[in-house]
């Protein structure tokens, strides 16, 4: 019997993991919702989510809760996912480089995207479409970017915009290059994330791409969220960095994604 899984369903620690993912992408939940997502009772939550409290990462309120962190987060522009920087930055740059002066690109949400953004920085005649808001100051400030925002329902800690009107905004466009990030990447079932309000949003960034490069450092590799974008056919290329294991670069290559190591 697997020691994070007994009869299906996730144990205390990993479903704990799991709630705080959650959180870190849409700032809150309900105990109802998670209840569903997880397959476990409303009780199990609550006393999850005490846990959570109790370790000063969530603040408890009526049927729900919210990330303790998000108010100061969203006040000074910064991103909870700030781990594996250094392979991030690398990312970036590399990501960067592709960028070609006059071409449109789309960047996604996240920590990862905005590495591409800040490696940008000095660049001109650029199109940018984004439905990150820190995205969108760093570059809207610079004089040889033209940046464009998609509308949607604001997600706190990610500083993005999500939903079914972020997905209507790329109705109609085209870009060169889309840069997407991904919160992990199941060799089985592909592409997976947090939050079933940022599907839409990515499939809507894929149809309007060009190319799709996956911007992801090689620790989101072997890991499995919420929901299922779909699999790795849906990219180009997979710019990651060289922690990639050559099996895991063996079966991603096998289903036709060039990997590009940014070093």
């Amino acid at each position: 019997m697997s020691q994070r899984k007994r009869n299906g369903r996730l144990l205390g620690e990993d479903r704990r993991r799991r709630i705080l993912e959650w959180m870190r992408e849409e700032g809150s939940a309900r105990v109802s919702v998670l209840a569903r997502a997880l397959a476990v009772s409303e009780v199990t939550v609550r006393q999850d989510l005490e846990k959570l409290e109790t370790d000063g990462h969530v603040v408890r309120v009526h049927g729900g809760a919210y990330l303790k962190s998000v108010p100061q987060q969203v006040r000074a522009m910064t991103l909870f996912h700030e781990e594996n920087s250094e392979a991030k930055e690398k990312i970036g740059a590399k990501a960067a480089s592709m960028v070609h002066d006059g071409e449109t690109i789309i960047l996604d949400s996240g920590s990862t995207g905005t590495a591409v953004a800040a490696a940008l920085l000095g660049r001109s005649d650029v199109t940018v479409i984004t439905n990150a808001l820190n995205i969108a100051l760093m570059l809207g400030a610079e004089p040889g970017f033209d940046v464009h925002v998609t509308g949607g329902q604001f997600k706190a800690p990610t500083l993005s915009l999500s939903g079914d009107r972020a997905a209507g905004f790329f109705q109609g466009l085209y870009a060169q290059k889309l840069f997407l990030a991904t919160a992990a990447i199941d060799l089985t079932n592909g592409l997976t994330y947090p939050a079933l309000g940022d599907i839409p949003v990515k499939r809507a960034m894929i149809d309007s791409a060009e190319e799709v490069y996956l911007v992801a450092d090689s620790t989101k590799i072997g890991q499995r969220s919420f929901c299922v974008l779909g699999g790795l056919e849906n990219v180009d290329a997979m710019i990651t960095d060289s922690g990639i294991r050559a099996e895991d670069r063996k079966r991603i290559e096998a289903v036709g994604v060039e990997i590009i190591i940014a070093d």
